[in-house]
């Protein structure tokens, strides 16, 4: 079923059933190239919620006493699911949230195969014997969780929702999932694969609705036995205080302000080159996305004056049409942002070498954005601009450029260049975040682990890692009858 604007009709899936909620309040879809309301998505009541995590409780009873050869097998029919209806969500993804098509189709792509890695990883939730005294059996057991609360942003409308779905199913958990109400049909098809593909009602529940009213009445249930957020960093300071009042771990992917350290011997061009790639994808809205250039001040010009030709190179537009490289900002919210933390920027000496500006065509368009002789006090240095805005700021001394970098309390990526091994080992031992990158500017994987320190959050997704917050550890000792 879709709108009259030829959008998916927007439902929550609750018990393995779509429904509109109790109630029916709604929200507004909009299509951030155009400004125009494309659908609704439904906002759950208390009673609707209830009615998740009562089937969360039944889902997990069955989900965890299936065999994992068939948790697996249902999951890699997700995944092939996800694959062949790649180009369809891409086309939703991009309606609501901008990004160009091929990004979007390559989102859905990438995320079927997150699928099958963390479905592979299910197989390998070992446990383990430890020689104990004699007549003694002493092992290890690793158990799911049970279900899991879990809470993600528009920025990556299918591969988001599902590293915590894919991830809790792995391991054996249930869960009720808010996605956003900014990108809420692209969440349901990619739901639709997992049921489709003949996963028990109840063992994935999504849910829409007022943010704070969901978490907390999520978090607080005695049904929750784990909170999976992505999303920024004072909401996830909230919701992490929330879970601790009830004692309940959290996972926590939060944001960053990401840099990029530029060092004297690194070649500035290719540099550049691989910098603005980054920049610009998705629009700047990227929890990884770098956004402070620290550059050496003998590379700083040609630095400069080739992220400049990349920016001004990138084609802004609605992310269905062809040849667009960047779309739209995500909503209102993004683009006055980014109004605001050039204004400052500017207000306080630092030039603009391109962009700097909303585009003046409907939509929530920015012009990709170059600025130099930024201060250090601007709020662009230390706020995340969450946008298509590159601050080059120049440097003399690496272990300089390593304090600006690290002076922040954020510590999600990082990213380094250099031609010398041992300046790349000092980078690595140096730079205080969870993800580094060293001469190129490569996103998440799913073979390897994501995840912050300091108020970047905690916890890790991908890799074997993935599974561990979704895992507990049992300690079975197992005195044999005499």
């Amino acid at each position: 079923m879709t709108t009259e604007h030829g959008h998916p009709a927007v439902r929550m899936y609750i018990a393995g059933e779509w429904c509109q909620g109790g109630t029916g309040r709604t929200a507004p879809v909009v299509d951030p190239a155009t400004e125009e309301v494309i659908g609704d998505v439904p906002l759950a009541t208390t009673a609707d919620l209830d009615r998740a995590l009562d089937a969360a409780v039944e889902g997990f009873r069955i989900w965890r006493g299936t065999p994992v050869t068939e948790r697996t097998r249902i999951l890699y029919r997700a995944a092939d699911l996800i694959a062949e209806r790649a180009p369809a969500i891409g086309r939703v993804m991009t309606r609501e949230q901008g990004k160009p098509l091929a990004e979007s189709v390559g989102e859905a792509c990438r995320t079927a195969e997150t699928l099958r890695w963390h479905a592979d990883d299910a197989r390998r939730a070992y446990g383990r014997i430890i020689p104990s005294e004699p007549g003694t059996v002493l092992t290890v057991r690793r158990e799911p969780i049970g279900p899991v609360a879990a809470f993600v942003p528009w920025n990556f409308p299918v591969g988001g929702p599902n590293r915590k779905i894919s991830s809790a199913l792995s391991a054996g958990c249930s869960l009720v999932i808010k996605a956003s109400e900014e990108t809420p049909a692209t969440a349901a098809e990619l739901v639709r694969c997992y049921a489709d593909a003949g996963l028990p009602p109840g063992v994935l529940n999504l849910v829409f609705g007022e943010p704070a009213e969901v978490s907390e009445h999520l978090i607080a249930s005695p049904v929750t036995r784990l909170v999976a957020f992505t999303g920024s960093v004072p909401v996830g300071k909230l919701l992490a205080a929330r879970a601790g009042e009830v004692m309940k771990p959290s996972l926590m992917e939060l944001g960053g302000h990401a840099p990029v350290i530029v060092c004297a011997d690194a070649d500035p061009v290719r540099a550049a080159r691989s910098a603005a790639r980054a920049k610009f994808a998705n629009a700047g809205q990227v929890c990884t996305s770098p956004s402070r250039f620290l550059v050496h001040e003998s590379l700083v010009e040609e630095f400069t004056d080739t992220f400049v030709r990349a920016a001004e190179a990138v084609v802004v537009g609605d992310g269905l049409e062809p040849g667009t490289t960047m779309g739209p900002l995500a909503n209102a919210r993004r683009l006055a942002a980014l109004e605001r933390l050039t204004a400052d920027a500017v207000a306080q000496g630092a030039k603009t070498l391109t962009g700097g500006e909303r585009l003046d065509r409907p939509g929530y368009f920015f012009a990709p954005t170059v600025l130099t002789d930024v201060p250090e006090h601007a709020e662009l240095m230390s706020e995340e601009p969450f946008g298509p805005i590159a601050p080059i700021v120049p440097f003399t001394d690496l272990d300089e450029a390593l304090a600006v970098a690290n002076a922040l309390p954020y510590g999600l990526a990082a990213y380094g260049f250099t031609g010398s091994a041992a300046t790349a080992e000092k980078l690595s031992a140096e730079l205080e975040a969870g993800i580094l990158s060293l001469n190129h500017c490569g996103g998440s994987v799913h073979e390897a682990p994501s995840g912050g320190v300091k108020d970047s959050g905690y916890g890790r997704e991908g890799g074997p890692e993935a599974l561990d917050a979704y895992l507990v550890t049992k300690r079975v000792s197992h005195l044999l009858a005499p």
